[in-house]
């Protein structure tokens, strides 16, 4: 599952079975991403924290299989097999057509984004391909394209985030060895608290 100790949810007490209780998906399956901060239950908060507020938050007005699409893709450039694979297997829940699914998982693989987007959308992924993979070359001129390309500051935002916080799953991922192995791709974690409710611990 990870090269360092966890602790599973048969084992769990305290404060971290609680948290467990909280995130258990559909079949009670606890992600191995989720897992791997067994040992802090405080870093475990803070991870779904920020992946409630940056993927699932009523208050975000991006579609959710373009954000996906961002993890997805953000996770390739990464080299982060494990969370292209869950986000993959979530984006072609979300689409429900999996002919698009294929064209546009093609696409992410290649690194060929105009076979499967255009317009904002392609000029999003641009964006987050860049702050992927250089960081330091994005400038106010990149946002403006996001602006003249249709997309809000608040959408802008989005993005950013997306792919702020899949730039830290996939080093959480790759830096502890986390394997999907023996979970169901592409669940969710519990969404039955509301994204504000980890804000608070």
């Amino acid at each position: 599952m990870s090269w360092i100790k966890t602790v599973s949810r048969e084992a769990a007490d305290g404060r971290l079975k609680s948290i467990y209780d909280r995130v258990a998906g559909p079949d009670g399956q606890i992600d191995n991403i989720l897992a791997s901060h067994s040992l802090r239950p405080h870093t475990l908060e803070g991870h779904m924290a920020l992946y409630k507020a940056t993927l699932h938050h009523f208050g975000n007005t991006l579609d959710k299989a373009y954000l996906e699409t961002i993890g997805t893709y953000v996770s390739g450039l990464n080299k982060c097999a494990y969370c292209v694979e869950h986000h993959f297997a979530g984006l072609r829940r979300l689409l429900n057509d999996d002919a698009r699914a294929s064209t546009i998982r093609a696409a992410l693989d290649a690194d060929d984004l105009a076979a499967a987007f255009d317009g904002r959308e392609l000029v999003g992924l641009i964006y987050a391909r860049q702050l992927t993979r250089d960081p330091p070359s994005v400038g106010a001129g990149d946002v403006q394209r996001l602006r003249e390309a249709g997309f809000q500051d608040g959408e802008i935002l989005e993005i950013n985030q997306v792919t702020a916080y899949f730039a830290y799953a996939n080093r959480t991922v790759l830096g502890l060895g986390v394997s999907h192995v023996g979970e169901e791709l592409g669940l969710s974690p519990n969404d039955s608290a509301s994204p504000d409710d980890w804000s608070h611990g």
